[in-house]
């Protein structure tokens, strides 16, 4: 349609570069109707929703705030659930043992507690079966400390200039980033640092002790017919991982797979998926210096935190490719920037860094943004006087209420993990879980207005 009414878009920005990115950004933040995007840009989600809908566990759920107060409201949720779920535990065990007494436990006037113990331990596997990624790196011996030296590296392919008189000292636990638009040399960068490209002039030396795990993008190491367990472990029913034996399913577990997943040929997973095998070769190689080009297309956020908080604890250097902006943010301490034709600047800090200190690559984007005709937007005014500092005073209020509520429900969850909790009459235990889900829904009804007086008070 010339002008529609709804846009959907399905990860957009995989595979685009950040100039794209920010062009895309600005285009549906300046749509008048309505867009529903997919995506685990975590950077593009905090610049242009407005509302979030969250698909876990097989629920879904709409979120009428941002991004980041999604997040926080979110981990909050998770942490009632946590708690939920270590008292449904106590309650398992408690009637686990109710069920070891004998006979009497199965007589018919006790059939509905029996089927109330079936159905929790039913639940307990759900919880275990939705356990998160459980990454591990073999780690390898330290590197020397000077992992690359390069010295006037130039590079070009015909008349395309992609390195020019490039100096560049990589030491020993570094974490650079390389940032910059597609076709600017980034890759060609990377692999003439491993020495798999030759320097047109200039040198490249390389430390002592170092061992290398490259992450391709290309997916190329993947055959399409073989299993998942094939495909990281070549037919080992063992790998070694800092030392000691892992079995290759327990090991693919940790990455998300399941058994089945781990017969399954390549060919049937998803790109996310394949991504995964990658990281799961990747991380069985004992190595003091990794090199990812491009890891986290295609990932879901869980898999990009846990990758990010890996990437915090390895003992080693890091050298990254990424458009993912957030993920800059969260891995690197330095970053080298390609502005083409050669160009090359290296910067202290992150993306946001960065662009804190004026850098931009918008001007390179500002041709082919789509003009738009200003809508006007009619917008009701803040009342004043007395109105005013009613918001106010609420808003203020606010705070304590919240904490208040919070205590409330916590005071319940005390009682409810005694154990004595569950000696007392089944109507007696309902209301107590009534009363609990009644303050928990008023929690999140003052949260929602915490949210609308802030958001009214920064307008």
């Amino acid at each position: 349609a010339a002008d529609p009414d709804l846009w959907l878009l399905d990860e957009p920005t995989n595979h685009l570069d950040i100039p794209a990115i920010q062009w895309l950004e600005g285009v549906i933040s300046e749509f008048q109707g309505t867009a529903m995007v997919i995506s685990h840009d975590r950077r593009l989600l905090d610049r242009v929703a407005t509302a979030v809908v969250d698909i876990d566990r097989g629920r879904v759920t709409r979120w009428d705030v941002g991004y980041q107060r999604f997040l926080e409201r979110k981990a909050h949720e998770l942490e009632v659930e946590a708690r939920n779920a270590k008292l449904e535990d106590a309650r398992l065990a408690q009637e686990e043992a109710w069920i070891r007494e004998g006979i009497k436990a199965r007589r018919t006037r006790n059939e509905g507690r029996v089927r109330s113990l079936i159905e929790m331990r039913k639940e307990k596997r759900k919880r275990r079966e939705r356990e998160s990624l459980n990454m591990e790196i073999d780690a390898a011996r330290k590197s020397g400390k000077i992992v690359k030296e390069l010295e006037s590296v130039s590079k070009s392919f015909g008349d395309n200039q992609i390195v020019n008189e490039l100096d560049l000292v990589i030491q020993r636990g570094d974490r650079i980033g390389l940032m910059g638009p597609n076709g600017t040399g980034k890759t060609t960068l990377i692999r003439t640092i491993l020495g798999e490209e030759s320097p047109d002039t200039g040198h490249v030396k390389t430390g002592t002790k170092l061992e290398v795990a490259y992450f391709d993008q290309s997916r190329e190491q993947l055959d399409p017919d073989s299993s998942v367990i094939d495909c990281v472990s070549e037919g080992r029913d063992f790998i070694t991982i800092n030392g000691r034996p892992v079995h290759i399913i327990t090991y693919l577990s940790n990455f998300m797979f399941s058994k089945d997943q781990a017969r399954s040929p390549v060919r049937v997973l998803s790109g996310g998926e394949q991504n995964r095998i990658l990281l799961a070769k990747l991380f069985m190689k004992s190595s003091n210096f990794m090199v990812l080009d491009e890891p986290t297309n295609d990932l879901d956020i869980e898999t990009l935190e846990m990758l990010e908080e890996l990437l915090h604890t390895y003992d080693g250097t890091v050298l990254v490719i990424t458009h993912d902006r957030a993920f800059l943010d969260n891995v690197v301490g330095s970053m080298l920037v390609f502005g083409g034709a050669g160009t090359i600047t290296e910067h202290v800090g992150g993306y946001s860094d960065w662009e804190a200190r004026g850098g931009s690559f918008r001007e390179n984007t500002r041709q082919g943004t789509p003009e738009r005709e200003e809508k006007k937007v009619t917008r009701p005014r803040k009342s004043k006087g007395s109105s005013n500092r009613a918001r106010a005073q609420e808003l203020t209020a606010l705070p304590g209420l919240i904490e208040a509520m919070e205590t409330k429900i916590s005071i319940l969850f005390d009682q409810m993990a005694d154990s004595s909790f569950y000696d007392q009459p089944e109507d007696d235990q309902r209301k107590t879980n009534d009363q609990l889900k009644a303050l928990q829904s008023e929690l999140e009804t003052l949260f929602a207005r915490w949210e609308e007086l802030e958001t009214e008070n920064g307008s």
